[in-house]
């Protein structure tokens, strides 16, 4: 995700904005008294490169005592003028170039050059741009939960060998393998709350004892609740082991 937007004129910055509400993060950009500094910084990194054609644009930083990455983009319109965000691991250096670019154009399309180019040092001359970052921002992460949902959407289906969960050909074989005790075994979650096994799943027996496990009650009491079969319980149980969102207490 995007946690920090820097945008800087002149060795100085323009724009700063953070979005990571992550206490485990230390978000470069988001100490105001060091925001001289980093902005001199980085406009004299992108400046030495320039200096030097063979070198190329600098597109990424990456910083050994931050988990974050920075990634640059230099105006092509407005001289001096530079585009920073900070991001983690969920997102891809080529996604925040995208990002940084359509900043760039809204940028430029909210303020003509001459606002830009005479800008008289002030933070909050163009504080009112923040609302069109935060919504960038925040269609950047919609994009990214997509992506992570269709990912494991493909993840469960990869499991699935026909539309039924648990086929009766299988509740068959499994029966000769089922442990004496097993109606006495407690299946509890091990997944994250941010995936919901219920959307993936199949069948309506299937649902209704994924709904009824609540890390309490074991395959009898679960049996009863839901009126079927005890194997058929075991092995729809068995099937969430081999997708990795329960485990047997």
């Amino acid at each position: 995700m995007i946690c920090d937007v820097l945008i800087i004129k002149d060795g100085l910055p323009l724009l700063s904005k953070s979005f990571s509400k992550s206490s485990n993060v230390k978000n470069v950009l988001s100490e105001v008294d060091d925001l001289l500094m980093i902005s001199g910084f980085f406009s004299a990194l992108n400046s030495f490169s320039d200096s030097f054609e063979d070198l190329g644009t600098i597109r990424e930083l990456k910083l050994s005592n931050n988990s974050l990455k920075l990634s640059f983009l230099k105006d092509p319109v407005v001289p001096d003028l530079i585009f920073l965000a900070s991001y983690d691991k969920s997102s891809e250096l080529v996604d925040v170039q995208v990002f940084l670019k359509r900043i760039s154009r809204l940028f430029l399309k909210e303020f003509d050059i001459h606002q830009i180019t005479h800008w008289n040092g002030r933070l909050n001359s163009f504080k009112s741009f923040e609302t069109v970052m935060e919504q960038c921002v925040k269609n950047e992460q919609k994009k990214e939960d997509k992506e992570y949902d269709n990912q494991v959407l493909d993840w469960i289906k990869s499991f699935e060998t026909n539309k039924d969960v648990i086929s009766q050909q299988e509740d068959e074989n499994n029966m000769e393998e089922l442990e004496p005790d097993y109606f006495n075994f407690i299946p509890i979650f091990t997944t994250s709350k941010k995936i919901n096994p219920k959307h993936y799943l199949t069948g309506d027996i299937s649902c209704q004892v994924y709904e009824t496990i609540d890390g309490q009650k074991n395959i009898n009491q679960i049996t009863e609740e839901v009126n079927t079969e005890h194997k058929k319980v075991y092995n729809i149980c068995k099937n969430l082991v081999k997708m990795g969102f329960i485990s047997f207490n």
